[in-house]
């Protein structure tokens, strides 16, 4: 492994090519007061490997690719799995109660597709059995003549 600084963050922007935005948040004692602070720092980095917003990844160091671009993504650690063209939590969610409603409906269409094929299987069986009542009965005819 070399000797280049590695840093884990989220990806908090995508819209550039082949450029993220990682945010890298650090937690620390402070020296004086010896308070837990939380710092974030947001870092632009390379990215080769197609990143989407979300994604947890580990950016390292690198030469300056651009002005403001010292950072290249070396990998992703977790991705972000999100719907595309949702805005808000609140669509969202209206969107799976959707999804269920059809698959409720769904399910109680073959339901129902079920129990027609039962009852055609319960005529189709009286059918067979009556036929087989018809059978035992010449049978016994036969046998007493």
């Amino acid at each position: 492994m070399n000797k280049r600084r590695r840093l884990t963050g989220v990806v908090k922007s995508n819209k550039m090519t082949k450029t993220v935005i990682v945010e890298v948040s650090r937690t620390y004692q402070h020296p004086l007061y010896h308070k837990v602070v939380r710092s974030t720092k947001a870092y632009k980095a390379h990215d080769e490997l197609g990143c989407n917003v979300g994604d947890e990844v580990v950016i390292v160091e690198s030469a300056p690719i651009s002005a403001t671009v010292r950072w290249n993504v070396e990998k992703i650690i977790k991705v972000e799995v999100r719907q595309e063209g949702v805005e808000s939590t609140s669509q969202a969610i209206e969107e799976v109660e959707e999804l269920i409603e059809a698959e409720a409906v769904a399910e109680k269409v073959e339901e129902l597709a079920e129990t027609e094929e039962a009852a055609e299987e319960v005529e189709e069986s009286t059918e067979t059995e009556e036929v087989a009542e018809a059978v035992e009965v010449e049978l016994e005819e036969e046998e007493a003549a």
